[in-house]
């Protein structure tokens, strides 16, 4: 999945940004649909072929044809409207689709869609793959949130105890306390819907986990006596906390925070599918699924069960490598 999203727009079919090219006529068309797309430039100029990472601006106006044939110095084509359905004729001059354009192949070109096309006819293959960088962002900001939040309090709480602690653990249930999507969709309505609001909503949800695990392993840890030792020495208690405290607290974070990884991105598909998630034409997998179930009683499931498939797969992934994780970390298991 990581190398999927690292690569995007290279093994993506449809190379506009978000893979938005839209072809009505072509809505839900089962996988494996071929037909052939005749390019019109919207502005003649030389265009750039080079790879983008964030894609590229719609260059081209792409009209599905049916027919087509060469008359002199135009082009006829028949648009492409539906099964059974007979187009009419339009025509275009040659000189319209490019310089020094010689070759069919220039600007008419065979497409294949894989997986079909989505309801509005956009291609479902590059929307998948483009979808696993929303939901890898969603995780690894969200988690990183966190872990800016979770740690610093988790080891206040935890070194300090007293009013410090009460203070803190007083904040960590009042929270602990509200359902997790219901705080999500507040934080969203307060920060707006959009790509970044969705991560740091997620974030500031998550970090009361982290904290209570820290704040477990800092009360045991400090009572070591090599914390001791340092306090005697003489250093900071900043210096005992970063040095010699979370190092050795580090391993239930790390396993923690996979889960919570896996959390960020089921949580994420939440909200899209709810409608205030990433928003259109962002692709992502819970707003896939939301455009697309009720085609799962109009013989096309597969539109809203493959970004289901993907979700599943990838969170399955996730909560795969905590359990590993907690097993290679527990010094218990590996004595």
């Amino acid at each position: 999945a990581c190398l999927i999203a690292a690569l995007g727009y290279a093994i993506t079919p449809d190379k506009t940004k978000d893979a938005n090219a839209m072809h009505l006529p072509l809505a839900a068309k089962k996988p494996g649909f071929s037909i052939d797309i005749l390019y019109i430039p919207l502005v003649l100029t030389d265009y750039e072929s080079r790879w983008s990472y964030f894609g590229k601006d719609l260059q081209f106006e792409e009209i599905p044809i049916s027919e087509y044939r060469i008359e002199n110095d135009q082009l006829v084509y028949t648009p492409y409207v539906g099964e059974g359905v007979e187009g009419l004729e339009k025509r275009v001059f040659l000189k319209h689709l490019g310089p020094a354009l010689f070759k069919t192949e220039d600007y008419i070109k065979h497409k294949t869609f894989w997986l079909g096309t989505d309801r509005y006819g956009r291609d479902l293959l590059s929307r998948l793959i483009l979808g696993t960088r929303i939901s890898l962002a969603v995780g690894l900001i969200s988690v990183f949130i966190s872990l800016l939040i979770g740690i610093p309090l988790g080891t206040l709480a935890g070194f300090y105890k007293g009013k410090v602690d009460a203070a803190i653990m007083w904040v960590i249930n009042v929270i602990w306390s509200i359902p997790t999507l219901l705080m999500v969709i507040a934080l969203t309505l307060v920060l707006g819907k959009g790509f970044w609001q969705v991560f740091v909503a997620v974030g500031l949800t998550m970090w009361v986990e982290v904290a209570r695990v820290v704040r477990g392993q800092v009360l045991s840890i400090r009572e070591k006596e090599y914390v001791d030792a340092a306090r005697v020495l003489g250093y900071s208690d900043l210096r005992i906390m970063w040095k010699h405290i979370l190092p050795n607290a580090i391993s239930p974070v790390i396993v923690i925070s996979a889960a919570n990884f896996a959390s960020a991105i089921l949580i994420e598909s939440g909200l899209s599918f709810l409608g205030i998630g990433a928003q259109p034409p962002t692709p992502s997998w819970g707003s896939m699924i939301r455009d697309h179930y009720s085609y799962i009683i109009l013989g096309k499931p597969y539109l809203a069960l493959l970004p289901g498939l993907c979700i599943m797969l990838l969170v399955l992934a996730f909560m795969m490598i905590g359990n590993k994780l907690r097993d290679v970390l527990d010094v218990r298991t590996n004595s």
